[in-house]
């Protein structure tokens, strides 16, 4: 009997990440969290899928912890939602991420590339 591989699940989502794309989304501007998710799909062509169980759970820790500001405007189809945006403190908090990002990644890429 052969030993079955649990085979990668399209849209899964990495441990730990959604925070920090959440962070660099905004780095663009103001969004509400429809349009945060759509961005992250779209911009990953497909690979990462935002569930809104996730979403709206991590955006409210974020604006809790002071790293997102929110308030209420009409999206493109007019319809009331509430646009979240970096505050400064956001702003360090995704060079922070990014950093140790690319640390983690440049290491796991260093062991994956051995014989």
């Amino acid at each position: 009997m052969f030993n079955r591989v649990k085979k990668d699940v399209p849209g899964e989502m990495l441990p730990g990440t959604l925070d920090m794309l959440v962070l660099k989304t905004l780095s663009r501007g103001a969004l509400h969290g429809y349009a945060i998710a759509e961005f992250i799909e779209r911009t990953s062509e497909d690979v990462l899928r935002v569930e809104e169980g996730a979403l709206y759970p991590a955006l409210h820790r974020l604006e809790v912890r002071g790293l997102l500001a929110s308030e209420w405007g009409a999206s493109d189809n007019n319809r009331r939602a509430k646009f979240y945006r970096l505050t400064p403190e956001g702003r360090k908090q995704l060079v922070h991420e990014a950093s140790y990002w690319a640390r983690m990644t440049s290491g796991i890429a260093r062991i994956m590339a051995t014989a």
